[in-house]
């Protein structure tokens, strides 16, 4: 009877409700719930991981993709993911808006993913293939440099230079890709040479 619950008895008992609510809080609160949450698939489960730099600044934060595709097999690899990677010595894991916005740019529909030309007097680009483009930067920067290489200064001093064209490298790349673009232009001669080395 409810007049003859002692202190003791109700203590118990309230105290007996309060870890059953708390139990089932953390989620403890039935099996069947438990085995509906073990059996979900993860988003990432099938997917490609890929370890890579974010383009945008020179800080050139480490990121993993998440792909789901085979690009073994020339199917189209669809990008599902992207984070910052706890393993690089550079961001440990974070990322910048830029950098955490960047399955947006990926996906965008004005991104750049082919080789374009426009021709003399044309007013519109076309899609070209990448031997077409890298053939075409080739001769017009040998054509260039015939005619525009100095091996003197007016004083009769051996300069070498090449003036009439500029180069601008990456900022997101290693520091041996960076020495090698170095050595390359600097041995064509060419003086104006920048790197995007700012945030």
């Amino acid at each position: 009877m409810i007049g003859e619950l002692s202190r003791r008895q109700f203590l118990r008992t309230a105290g007996a409700g309060v870890a059953g609510t708390t139990l089932g809080a953390m989620g403890f609160g039935g099996a069947e719930q438990a085995m509906a949450q073990a059996v979900r698939p993860f988003k990432l489960a099938r997917t490609t991981e890929t370890r890579n730099i974010c383009p945008y600044c020179s800080v050139a934060c480490g990121v993993i993709l998440y792909s789901l595709g085979d690009r073994s097999k020339n199917t189209h690899a669809s990008l599902l993911h992207v984070e910052g990677d706890p393993d690089h010595p550079t961001n440990r894991g974070t990322l910048c808006p830029k950098g955490a916005a960047l399955l947006d740019f990926v996906h965008a529909d004005t991104r750049l993913k082919y080789p374009m030309h426009r021709k003399p007097g044309s007013d519109k680009f076309e899609r070209v293939t990448w031997d077409f483009a890298l053939d075409r930067i080739a001769r017009l920067m040998k054509d260039d440099r015939d005619k525009n290489f100095q091996t003197t200064s007016k004083d009769g001093v051996t300069v070498n230079r090449w003036t009439s064209v500029g180069f601008l490298a990456a900022s997101a790349t290693t520091n041996e890709t960076g020495t090698l673009t170095y050595k390359v232009i600097r041995s064509l001669g060419v003086l104006p040479f920048d790197n995007q080395a700012r945030v």
